[in-house]
């Protein structure tokens, strides 16, 4: 179970009516949040996608603050969106990962909050660039916003299949060694896109020490406008922050509880598993070139390449040459292997 300093947000990703919003919120009302969510106004990838309810949901948001006295937070993209979140009391708000990538929307949200006392929640941008998201963070504390935190949600990563946005926990773990001032919140729902993916990835947050959850819950997930898969029920949520482990950090003398160091052996293994189905996937598309161009699979000087570059990078890291040279020929073996295949395939 989560400990009360944790923060907890959760809610449906879009507002979609009224009573829609009302059931989340009533079944998310012995949760203990620290703010109930809900997209308003939805930058969506494609033109024709529901786009969210706009101004129109405000006083759904605000009835949730009245019934349930619980605090809200809305995503917004513009600085219009900004003004009437104000103007209608929202508690907290966020800028997504699609305008944290874009320094001059981030500029403009930062100026509308200039001299405006509200929490503002920043995600992670799409793209695995530590600097762009750091860069946001800069920008809004010269505008003056102090109660800043940020939400790790992912990044696209072409080709990956496991998750929705690869969660790359190292960028959020170099971001906190960064600004270990700002709280650092996770976003299982948009790093699995899978419900049941949501609980695994939570824990991790919490066995690497992150500061709090933000979780898209929805009273009928199967039936909501967006992002469906990702969705879990008040219930749910419910089952899954009573189930998460709560970790020590350290044991006064600045090392790691063992279980902390675990989870990151676990979340490098887990990255070494998806580079190397990544470098696989390539290397099936090297051997369909040199099918077609009849070219040999082996390609000697290539290899030899290779192998000297990855013993000068272990030299240069502090790793065993020779046992970086066993791991390669393992990944070499398999890639001829991969190449053949497609060979293989074409004679069939």
């Amino acid at each position: 179970m989560v400990q009360e300093s944790f923060t907890l947000i959760a809610g449906p990703c879009s507002a979609e009516s009224r009573e829609q919003v009302l059931a989340a919120a009533s079944g998310l009302k012995e949760a203990g949040l620290s703010y109930f969510r809900s997209g308003i106004w939805k930058p969506r990838t494609r033109p024709g996608a529901f786009e969210g309810v706009g101004h129109t949901g405000l006083p759904w948001l605000q009835e949730v603050q009245a019934k349930f006295g619980m605090k809200v937070c809305v995503e917004v993209a513009q600085p219009r969106h900004v003004e009437a979140a104000l103007e209608a009391g929202i508690d907290m708000l966020w800028i997504g990962a699609r305008t944290t990538a874009n320094p001059f929307q981030v500029q403009e949200m930062a100026d509308c909050l200039r001299g405006v006392d509200v929490p503002v929640a920043v995600k992670n941008p799409t793209q695995p660039d530590l600097a762009l998201w750091s860069g946001a963070f800069e920008r809004l504390a010269g505008a003056g916003i102090r109660q800043l935190s940020a939400v790790h949600r992912g990044f696209t990563v072409h080709g990956q299949k496991k998750y929705r946005n690869v969660p790359l926990w190292q960028i959020p773990i170099d971001f906190r060694s960064g600004h270990p001032e700002i709280p650092l919140l996770n976003d299982p729902s948009h790093i699995t896109g899978k419900r049941g993916m949501v609980p695994d990835v939570a824990q991790m947050a919490m066995d690497l020490g992150f500061d709090g959850l933000m979780v898209e819950v929805h009273p009928d997930p199967d039936s909501a406008w967006t992002d469906a898969a990702q969705q879990v029920t008040p219930a749910r949520f419910l089952d899954i922050i009573k189930g998460l482990e709560t970790r020590v950090q350290g044991n006064g003398k600045g090392r790691e509880d063992l279980s902390s160091l675990r989870a990151e052996i676990d979340m490098i293994d887990e990255g070494i598993v998806d580079l190397l189905a990544r470098r696989m996937g390539i290397s099936e598309e090297i051997g369909r070139y040199k099918r077609a161009n009849g070219m040999t699979i082996l390609q000697i000087a290539r290899w030899n390449q290779i192998l000297k570059q990855s013993k000068t990078s272990a030299v240069e890291q502090g790793l065993n040459p020779g046992f970086v040279e066993e791991v390669f020929k393992a990944i070499h073996q398999a890639s001829i292997s991969t190449q053949r295949m497609t060979l293989t395939d074409q004679e069939d």
